[in-house]
């Protein structure tokens, strides 16, 4: 096949780089994180990195494949596959940050914070990092509301939405700026019961949901369904050792729920 290198050498920088990315899939397993994310990191970033270092070998065998009619067809829909992939998971990243840099323009607006784990009643790190996202605007906003959303997981002492109550209040936020969502297990549900609040209380349903940036085009698409057809975003910060895992998790979570309909 024309273009292929025959020597055998290791190929060391894009090595290192396959490596490192296989280090950064890896370290979430150490906080007892493991889902499609990392798992489909780990599988390609690991096998990118056997390639380079076994570049003689891995370009002989692909030069014998392409010496066979149906081994030019494997290799071709292969790497026609591997292209596609790559394109859409360029797309789909463009539109996960245009949708996490849409912010309110101005305090006319209900925000919804989405839950997240809370451990012996006090916020994860994820979930706090949410609420200070959320805090800082309403430091800002003294008019604006928020509801809290997320209920009781079986092994959570308390709801989400009553651990980040008592986060927010301990923040400064006056307490009946706060509502209380807190029947809801997913993101649907999360959003579905907070309109029904919103609307309840009569506050503002111009809808700012608050979630991490990687989550927004997926929690704006849920959104749209139960009849939110335009939200605003504030997005928290996300562990930089955790972000790629949740990007890439994305990446999956957003045709399933297309096609599924579950988020």
């Amino acid at each position: 096949m024309t273009g292929f290198i025959d020597r055998e050498e290791v190929k060391i920088i894009p090595a290192l780089i396959s490596f490192a990315l296989l280090l950064v899939f890896i370290a979430p397993l150490f906080k007892h994180i493991v889902n499609i994310g990392n798992i489909f990191g780990m599988a390609v970033s690991g096998a990118l990195t056997l390639a380079f270092i076994f570049y003689g070998r891995t370009a002989g065998r692909l030069k014998a494949l392409w010496g066979s009619t149906a081994g030019k067809v494997a290799v071709s829909i292969c790497g026609g596959l591997a292209a596609l992939f790559v394109v859409y998971a360029l797309t789909v990243s463009v539109f996960m940050v245009r949708s996490s840099a849409k912010r309110p323009a101005n305090s006319d607006t209900t925000l919804i914070v989405l839950g997240c784990r809370a451990k012996n009643g006090y916020p994860s790190r994820m979930l706090r990092m949410r609420l200070d996202a959320a805090s800082k605007f309403l430091d800002e906003n003294g008019s604006v509301k928020v509801v809290v959303s997320g209920g009781k997981g079986k092994d959570e002492a308390t709801t989400e939405a009553w651990a980040m109550k008592q986060y927010l209040v301990s923040k400064g936020i006056a307490p009946e700026r706060i509502f209380m969502e807190d029947k809801s297990v997913n993101t649907e549900q999360n959003l579905k019961y907070s309109m029904d609040i919103i609307r309840q209380e009569g506050l503002s349903q111009n809808v700012t949901i608050v979630t991490d940036g990687y989550h927004q085009l997926r929690a704006k698409m849920i959104a749209k369904k139960i009849g939110i057809d335009d939200n605003c975003a504030i997005s928290a910060d996300t562990s930089k050792i955790l972000l790629p895992t949740y990007w890439v998790r994305e990446w999956f979570a957003i045709p399933y729920y297309l096609v599924r309909g579950k988020a």
